[in-house]
């Protein structure tokens, strides 16, 4: 048995109950974490927000933390080992999954949501879903590299196709996801805009890295008196908020990556300027095992550091998730396990 937040209810925060022990099946190993990050999308779950929650539930995805015990047929992985875990559970069969793109698995199984999560000390991995740790990351670098950084780096590396001295405007610039992305596009070589509608957030976004920081409505009008055209790329992890503002701050050719919505509404789009000025706008889901792999090397590095918010105990869960929805916290909010 062992202690867990549990999520019961739709509507409903997560409770901490015991729970009993998963059998350790042999092609997975046995991680021992210290603490898990918390991200909107644990929320978002709570809210009802994805119709394949199966409930009773632990939450989380964020999972990291030392291997105690490996399966009988796991070969890649010993225990002592630090590692971290992809947010799911890819098939490894198919054509996604051969090409390196697994994040695009359709069926892989997602922690906290198609089955038990991150929000616990012990938790079972499977094999394929595990990246060693390189020496001298911190524990919550490590928690982090799966959904937050390596999920930064898959977007605007990968999806995004930034590259060294051109301009990034990223949204939500004080939230835990768009925090790390000013470090993450500063270390890719880029030049940053960042935005936030949160006045006493604007000095610490620049001293995580943000050359430019803006804010209020319209802020499209800002950036591009900042940019003289506009930016490059813009990494989205606001959604419909922000969204008109963000389209609109695009250079000819520009590109818009969404990796967020937190109100899940829709938006309009002006086909006219996306046709005319050339601008693409895509989507970019989680990471990949290689995204993680440069994550967790920039921290290796020092060239990112996870900013932590606040360290919330387990049975603070609520207050954790209250923090985040009114936007109280610069950074990511960490559950203590």
């Amino acid at each position: 048995m062992q202690r867990a937040a549990v999520l019961t209810k739709i509507k409903e925060y997560p409770q901490v109950k015991e729970i009993e022990d998963e059998p350790l099946r042999e092609n997975e190993v046995l991680i021992e974490q210290t603490e898990t990050g918390i991200c909107y999308r644990d929320i978002l779950t709570m809210e009802g927000f994805f119709p394949r929650l199966v409930l009773p539930i632990v939450p989380g995805h964020e999972i990291s933390g030392v291997i105690k015990k490996t399966g009988s047929k796991v070969t890649k992985f010993k225990e002592g080992e630090r590692v971290s875990s992809l947010i799911y559970v890819p098939c490894g069969t198919c054509e996604y999954c051969k090409s390196g793109r697994e994040n695009l698995c359709r069926n892989r199984k997602t922690f906290g949501e198609s089955m038990n999560g991150a929000y616990r000390k012990y938790i079972h991995v499977p094999e394929i879903s595990l990246v060693k740790v390189p020496p001298g990351v911190s524990s919550e670098a490590a928690a982090i590299s799966a959904c937050v950084t390596g999920m930064i780096v898959e977007a605007l590396e990968v999806v995004g196709g930034l590259k060294e001295g051109q301009t990034v405007l990223i949204t939500g610039a004080g939230g835990g996801v768009g925090s790390h992305a000013v470090q993450i596009a500063k270390a890719l070589g880029a030049k940053v805009v960042a935005e936030t509608s949160s006045e006493w957030k604007k000095e610490m976004i620049q001293k995580v890295g943000a050359d430019f920081v803006v804010g209020g409505q319209n802020f499209s009008q800002k950036v591009k008196e900042i940019t003289g055209e506009g930016v490059d790329l813009t990494l989205e992890t606001v959604g419909s908020p922000t969204f008109n503002d963000t389209f609109r701050s695009l250079k000819f050719g520009g590109r818009v990556v969404v990796v967020g919505n937190v109100d899940v509404n829709p938006v309009s789009l002006p086909l006219g300027n996306l046709i005319l000025k050339g601008n693409s706008i895509a989507g970019s889901i989680s990471s990949t095992k290689k995204s993680v792999e440069k994550a967790l090397n920039l921290s290796k590095e020092g060239k990112i550091s996870p900013v932590v918010g606040k360290v919330f105990e387990l049975n603070q869960v609520a207050d954790a998730y209250k923090a985040m929805k009114n936007r109280e916290l610069f950074g990511r909010a960490f559950l203590r396990l």
